[in-house]
């Protein structure tokens, strides 16, 4: 992933918007182990807003629902940005494929057909930046092949 090849797909009045991959992880798992068919793993290409603004991955439940993600707890407290404050459930686990970066997470699960979001939490664990100026998702500098991790 040195170029930032297939993480853009537009910009929307300075907004960035990027398809990602979202996988049923516990599918994924069943299918390497041989108790499912590699073509029953669900999975969805889905163009997503990059916002930087915003803490984790927030999917909307229609999408979750397709995806036969579990719901792991009630009880995400979410701020909106006209401060609203609204208790969302937590859903999971899936994987989340950017480019060639990839990594395991949860979700809000959102209002129904809502707009997906894609949180600091992804773009930070997968070493991206959001260039608005270019529209799309670009490895950070220092990190161009992999994501760089710190640890103290």
């Amino acid at each position: 992933m040195g170029q930032a090849a297939g993480l853009s797909n537009g910009v929307y009045m300075g907004d960035v918007y990027v398809e990602i991959i979202v996988e049923n992880f516990r599918d994924r798992v069943l299918s390497e182990s041989g108790y499912l068919e590699t073509g029953k793993v669900r999975a969805e290409k889905v163009k997503v807003l990059a916002d930087s603004g915003c803490t984790i991955l927030a999917l909307p439940q229609d999408l979750v629902e397709r995806l036969g993600l579990t719901i792991k707890r009630e009880g995400g407290i979410v701020t909106y940005t006209d401060e609203r404050k609204e208790e969302r459930p937590i859903a999971g686990t899936l994987t989340v494929r950017v480019g060639d970066r990839s990594m395991e997470t949860d979700c809000v699960v959102a209002p129904p057909t809502s707009e997906p979001l894609l949180g600091q939490i992804i773009l930070e664990r997968l070493d991206l930046l959001v260039d608005c100026k270019e529209g799309k998702l670009i490895p950070r500098p220092e990190s161009p092949y992999l994501p760089m991790l710190k640890l103290k």
